[in-house]
């Protein structure tokens, strides 16, 4: 312990920063154009963030910016000779309002910068009032919120980084509509709006689309849980999102975007903590981020790297061992940016991320706090590989962007797989007895009850996916965008037995899908104060695949089930957005969404599923106060129909397996409210509430659902509620910047999964924190408490499924841990 802890101290040298400061020049090349086209450009450009409190500033024609300056010499030439005037709100945020009339404006020295985020500019925007001119480029039109028919939650990258970087979890503590499953890190499903299938890393497809800018991460693996260090910001949108996102967005999307080269500046930034875990190991994490210019020709290099290990505190006391729940995360980021000119954008990438897990997180339900009695390791490991290339180009009012991507993503699983423990003469022994023949025939039957069984399961998925997109950026009342995606994807999953030295390879599978995609979405103003939108997606898709380790005459067999076979999916949405009044907007949108087909392991055998698809109405009220931006509030109702649900369940042999289950219906009522009484004080409050049913079973899995059909109810893994709410405090002690945020999130009760197997209940809990930071821009010192109560709960009752007879498991919470860290920038 003590060489970690003394390593782990010898690296808090290291930090995060905070921001350019806007005083530093950069080099700008903006064209002309109308402010609500070019801010976005001069935006990226300067790396800040900048809002309009008057949209009928938005079809004000600007001035281009061309050559080197500072973030403020840009924008005062870019406003110069119109009504508008630039106010700086922190060191990375700006607001542009109308120049009052007849008043000369003092000149004054620019207020002293301060490390983000400041509470004056929150950066988790469910955005409304002076949040409104926030620009959605998850639109793929960069359609100012103002805009847009729909909530959208926005996450600052600062703020998500604030208190320790934890990939998903950041995202999924700072939300209450963002759910997810709790296998682990690099292993769980994330769910949007209560639309959830199954608790497994199956063939379906996600439910949620995540994208690393404009590229997809997946197509049906896993959440990567890539690490959120140098990003800008994320998006998140409700669901479905399928006229611009296609398959696979039936919940909605999830969008990251990192931070972009910069050509213009050195920077060094990087941070580094150490961790201690009650009842648990202790762990640390490290970080360094490079912006390094190439030349003299707008080339840009930029670089981030991490190590992470989260202290293990579960214990094993059948092997004898503490703490076995540890975790170690490596990757790391590198994007070239070059500029040749002219308007062109060429990004080149690539992404590297590996997750080990020494074994598993769950502990059993009856027994001590934090133990679990398992005859095995239950290890895990997941590889991600993310190789991209990025063309884009701009001209007055036309955006053009190519995003091509290659991903690897594998998935090793062990799960604990070991039969009861036997009783002389009983009728124990003789169903261990009749399992082994069932498994392992001809092998001779003998007695193994005492000796550890797993199952390894290995997932691989390879993806190759191109989009190409014409765009016209929201401006005097009309935008649009028009693409066309190429994917690819095959993802093969094989399984085996191993018992002792005895090991026998169990059906698998491999499901191959090439789609071709034609989309276009449009937004115009019909009417003064009424915009409209409308879009359709066409998708045709060509699916195939075949079974893993089957005997030849059963392969033969199911050669018609694994013929391949075509899809063509029409997708159509239309949205209205209202402002009756002043500071206040009303909604009404329709989209659908679908998933492909595919095919899954029943038994011996292989079988398809078909696809399923999502129609969704939903209707909302923004509320803000623009004016004096005090507050911004939403509320949103939505009521979908899921037709032919693909989900997971347990067949009768005992394994996981995928079907069409039936129909369904899902009620979503969320809501969210951020206060700011003063300057330095920011208040959140966000609830969700889901009421889902599935109301029309499939005749085929009836058999299954026969011995306890009141375990069907509702969709599974999303809490029927949840409530989130956040306090931020930001303020100056002598020349030191003083920031203070606590949160809580309850997490109210949800259902395992679908069948008389997975009915198991979870959720009900609430998780706390607190994360303080002191220090300058390029200094501080932060310290974090997650878990403040200490708190066990039940975030997920699923520890493994193949082990029979158990009485049941939870996966506690994190121990309450506390958080050192330092922080430095060059």
């Amino acid at each position: 312990m003590f060489p970690r802890l003394a390593f782990a101290a010898s690296a808090i040298a290291l930090s995060l920063p905070a921001p350019v400061l806007a005083a530093e020049e950069r080099v700008f090349d903006v064209p002309k154009g109308s402010l609500s086209t070019v801010l976005p450009v001069l935006s990226r450009q300067a790396g800040v963030s900048i809002s309009v409190t008057d949209a009928k500033l938005w079809p004000a024609r600007v001035k281009p910016v061309r050559g080197r300056m500072s973030v403020e010499q840009a924008i005062n030439r870019l406003l110069g000779g119109t009504e508008a005037r630039a106010v700086r709100v922190s060191a990375t945020s700006w607001r542009i309002e109308h120049r009052p009339a007849a008043v000369r404006v003092a000149q004054r020295p620019p207020p002293r910068t301060v490390p983000q985020p400041r509470a004056r500019e929150p950066s988790h925007n469910y955005v409304a009032g002076a949040q409104d001119e926030i620009i959605v480029t998850a639109s793929k039109a960069d359609t100012p919120y103002s805009h847009f028919a729909g909530v959208v939650t926005q996450l600052g990258g600062d703020d998500l980084a604030f208190g320790g970087e934890r990939g998903m979890e950041s995202i999924l503590s700072r939300t209450a509509t963002v759910s997810s499953t709790h296998l682990g890190s690099g292993r769980n499903k994330l769910f949007i709006r209560g639309i959830a299938d199954s608790s497994f890393t199956g063939p379906t497809q996600s439910t949620v689309g995540q994208y690393l800018g404009d590229v997809r991460l997946s197509y049906n693996a896993p959440d990567p849980d890539l690490r959120l260090y140098d990003i800008d910001n994320v998006e998140i949108l409700e669901g479905p999102q399928g006229t611009l996102y296609g398959a696979g967005s039936l919940g909605g999307i999830i969008r990251v975007v990192p931070k972009a080269p910069d050509p213009r500046a050195i920077s060094i930034q990087a941070i580094a903590g150490v961790s201690l875990t009650q009842h648990g190991a202790p762990g640390g994490d490290i970080a360094a981020i490079a912006n390094l210019p190439v030349g003299n020709d707008g080339y840009a290099l930029r670089l981030v790297g991490y190590m992470l290990t989260d202290g293990g505190y579960i214990d094993n006391p059948l092997r004898g061992q503490n703490n076995v729940n540890r975790i170690h995360v490596r990757g790391g980021r590198a994007t070239i940016r070059l500029e040749p000119g002219n308007g062109w954008t060429i990004d080149l990438g690539g992404v590297y991320q590996a997750v080990i897990s020494d074994d598993a997180q769950y502990a059993d339900r009856n027994a001590p706090p934090l133990t679990r009695r398992s005859m095995v390791e239950q290890n895990a490991s997941t590889r991600y590989g993310l190789g991209t290339v990025v063309v884009m180009k701009r001209w007055d009012d036309l955006f053009f962007q190519s995003s091509n991507a290659v991903i690897d993503h594998r998935l090793f699983e062990r799960f604990d797989a070991s039969l009861p423990a036997r009783q002389p003469g009983s009728a124990g022994e003789a169903a261990g007895n009749v399992d082994v023949e069932r498994l392992f025939a001809p092998v001779p039957i003998i007695p193994l009850n005492d000796i550890p069984r797993v199952l390894d399961q290995r997932n691989a998925t390879r993806m190759l996916v191109s989009e190409n997109r014409l765009s016209r950026p929201y401006h005097n009342g009309l935008g649009w965008v028009a693409g066309l995606v190429v994917t690819r994807n095959r993802a093969r999953q094989n399984r085996d037995y191993l018992y002792g030295s005895l090991s026998t390879a169990l059906p698998g599978v491999t499901n191959r899908v090439t789609e071709i995609t034609g989309y276009a979405e449009a937004t115009a103003e019909i009417l003064p104060d009424l915009v409209a939108s409308g879009g359709l997606r066409l998708s045709h898709m060509r699916l195939g695949g075949e079974a893993q380790d089957v005997a030849f005459a059963l392969a033969q067999a199911g050669r018609a089930t694994t013929a391949s076979r075509h899809e063509t999916d029409l997708l159509p949405s239309l949205s209205l957005l209202a402002t009756p009044i002043d500071n206040v907007r009303v909604y009404a949108r329709y989209q659908e969404g679908f998933r492909p087909g595919g095919l899954a392991v029943d038994g011996n055998f292989v079988r398809r599923f078909r696809n399923d698809q999502v129609q969704t109405w939903e209707a909302g009220v923004r509320l803000g106060d623009r004016n004096r931006n005090l507050f911004d509030a939403s509320v949103a109702l939505s009521h979908s129909r899921w037709r032919n649900i693909q989900a997971d369940f347990i067949d009768s042999n005992g394994f996981p397996t995928t079907a069409n289950i039936g129909d369904g219906r899902i009620t979503s009522l969320s809501g969210a409210l951020a206060m700011r009484p003063s300057d330095a004080l920011t208040l959140e409050l966000g609830a969700v509430y889901n009421h889902s049913r599935v109301d029309d079973l499939a005749l085929e899995i009836l058999p299954v659902f026969a011995a306890a059909p009141e375990r069907l109810g509702r969709i599974p893994n999303v809490a029927s509620h949840a409530v989130r709410g956040s306090v931020n405090y930001a303020t100056m002690v002598g020349d030191q910047d003083v920031r203070i945020n606590g949160w809580a999130n309850y997490v109210g009760p949800s259902r395992l999964g679908i069948g008389p197997v997975l009915g198991e209940s979870q959720g009900d809990y609430i998780d706390t924190g607190l994360a303080m930071r002191i220090g300058s821009d390029r200094r501080g010192l932060s310290l974090t408490v997650t878990n403040l109560f200490d708190s066990r709960g039940n975030r997920f009752s699923l520890g493994t499924p193949y082990v029979e007879g158990n009485a049941g498991f939870m996966t506690p919470l994190r121990p309450r841990t506390i958080r050192i860290a330092v922080d430095v920038a060059y």
